[in-house]
């Protein structure tokens, strides 16, 4: 749950960014503490692939983001501003919503949902299937 007015902000506007592509991802959790998505086609042996999360922890709001973990190429787009915020190596993690950055996620996740439909980095074991999935 939410622990302030910021954190509510900040998880409506990163959970903002991934409801654009909803067209193109299956949503799994829509809960006011967590959200979080799968991509329709993607699949790893045979099993959907998890794409985008946005989830309220005790101290931050967690943007966690798949593509940027799996793609090099993705990882090189990512401002010395918004790595600041990264901890591990697909999380981004938010007090307060920052118009700049968040302006970066979403232009990162475009291009993440895209690398993940081309499977332009080459993943072994990954499937890109020709209907989503149910």
């Amino acid at each position: 749950m939410p622990k302030n007015e910021d954190f509510s902000k900040t998880f409506a506007a990163l959970r903002a960014i991934l409801l654009a592509h909803k067209d193109q991802l299956s949503i799994t959790q829509d809960r006011q503490d967590h959200f979080s998505t799968d991509a329709l086609r993607v699949r790893y042996r045979g099993k959907p692939v998890m794409f985008g999360a946005v989830r309220t922890g005790k101290n931050y709001v967690s943007f966690h983001f798949m593509p940027v973990y799996m793609n090099p190429q993705l990882q090189k787009r990512i401002s010395p501003e918004l790595r600041q915020r990264m901890q591990g190596k697909a999380c981004f993690n938010f007090k307060t919503p920052d118009e700049e950055l968040f302006r970066q996620l979403a232009e990162l996740t475009a291009a993440g949902l895209r690398s993940f439909a081309e499977n332009s980095a080459g993943w072994p074991g990954i499937e890109i299937a020709e209907t989503p999935r149910p």
